[in-house]
């Protein structure tokens, strides 16, 4: 190989390197193990992980809920954990199938009338969104809520920096309810505005008003496009597609698998029939063949693997595959019965939370609009991250302190609750919370 491309010597592959940069002797690194030394070892470190033996009151994103043990053995199927990209519909019905249904659910979830197979997490989907919409408008502009989340916001700000003349994201601060002000809104959003983007439940747990938030999007033809990071919600609220909403994007995690420290997650990409042509990932279609037998098929990828780079809708080229056939089994399993009745535990644990936590002293809620099953509190005489600190000695993972993401948040604890939280869970956080 080095005689291929010229190089005489490994050495010389790294001779661009400062030589007082590079390393020098062999790596401090343990002899290897064998196999059962290396199994007791592995079983001694995640001893040390005391996250999984604490009452966990976090979100944000990622949410703890029911996954049944049924849903990681059929996932272990081979068919479905060794499965790759279905180009071959004649070998791949199975594969096929499963993402039919996929998209049936997400369409379904987000009263939408068309999705895709899954794009890599919530947030580089509503990142899609804001590319598909600034394609369909050909305008650069973004209007989006402060009430998304950061990562979010992130993820679409790095996205828009490709749309021409360099892309511009405007945020619109939340009023005292925690949605988005409507005046702020309608005041930014003009001619050239491509996207506004709002959080359904926003990253404060408020359900936004997507209805008002259409009209201003019509009156001056942007595209309203939605992001729902807990999937529960949908359970309880108004579905996007209903409220007008041209794209719904969100996270599948709550209903596929539990937290993993970062992911993997599924992204859920939803639009309007007359958008289909711009969406990103790809499609898969109901058919028949030659016999009139039903089947299915790739219908509609324009990815770069398959058009012109220039041409394409996205440069991503695969999806969470396997975290969407999670989520597949997880939401039949569960119905539309099952699926209602977990977000009603979770609603109402949630307001039992809240209005027992309204009468500790010195805690408060800030913000007085609809939530579902998260909702912000704040402490007049302490940090949220001094409370999160307290209670890690309790054992208990409060939530997440706001002032890691805006220091005039920082007496600012966003609370998440889920169908698993008892109600002596609750009543715990809130005693520990009383001690000072």
């Amino acid at each position: 190989m080095l005689a291929r491309i010229g190089v005489p010597t490994i050495d010389a592959l790294f001779e661009t390197i400062p030589e007082d940069r590079r390393f020098k002797g062999r790596l401090p690194i343990e002899p290897a193990l064998d196999e059962a030394s290396l199994m007791r070892h592995l079983t001694e470190l995640a001893a040390k992980n005391v996250g999984s033996e604490m009452l966990s009151f976090l979100g944000g994103g990622a949410y703890a809920h029911h996954i049944p043990p049924a849903v990681d053995q059929l996932l272990l199927r081979s068919e479905f954990y060794t499965a790759y990209t279905p180009y071959q519909p004649e070998l791949s019905q199975g594969t096929l199938q499963a993402i039919f249904e996929f998209q049936t659910l997400v369409c379904e979830l987000f009263g939408m009338e068309v999705a895709n197979a899954s794009m890599y997490d919530g947030a580089s989907a509503a990142a899609e969104a804001a590319l598909m919409a600034g394609r369909i408008t050909r305008r650069t502009r973004v209007v989006a809520s402060a009430g998304l989340h950061p990562h979010v916001l992130e993820t679409i700000r790095g996205y828009v920096m490709g749309l021409g003349d360099g892309g511009v994201l405007e945020l619109v601060p939340v009023d005292e309810t925690g949605r988005t002000r409507a005046d702020a809104l309608a005041a930014a959003v003009d001619g050239t505005t491509a996207a506004v983007i709002l959080g359904y439940p926003n990253f404060f747990g408020v359900v936004e008003d997507l209805r008002a938030a259409k009209a201003v999007c019509a009156e001056k033809g942007a595209l309203l496009v939605s992001v729902t990071l807990e999937p529960y919600a949908l359970s309880l609220v108004e579905a996007p597609g209903k409220l007008g909403v041209d794209v719904a994007v969100g996270e599948g995690q709550a209903l596929a698998v539990p937290p993993q420290f970062g992911g993997p997650g599924v992204g859920l990409f939803a639009c309007k029939n007359e958008h289909l042509r711009q969406m990103p990932g790809r499609l898969c279609g109901e058919t028949v063949d030659q016999e009139g037998k039903r089947g299915f098929v790739l219908t509609l990828s324009t990815r770069e693997q398959h058009i012109r780079r220039e041409r394409a809708t996205s440069n991503i080229c695969t999806n969470h595959g396997l975290i969407a056939l999670a989520m597949t089994i997880r939401t039949a399993m569960l119905g539309r019965r099952g699926f209602e009745e977990a977000g009603r535990r979770c609603l109402a644990a949630a307001e039992y939370l809240k209005g027992r936590l309204a009468r500790v002293p010195g805690v408060s809620l800030p913000f007085s609009g609809p939530t579902f099953n998260e909702f912000v509190v704040r402490f007049e005489d302490e940090t949220a991250a001094s409370v999160v600190g307290r209670l890690e000695q309790d054992g208990i993972l409060a939530g997440i302190d706001l002032g890691r993401f805006d220091p005039a948040r920082a007496h600012e604890l966003l609370v998440a609750v889920t169908e698993l939280h008892k109600r002596e869970d609750l009543d715990r956080l809130v005693d520990a919370i009383a001690r000072r």
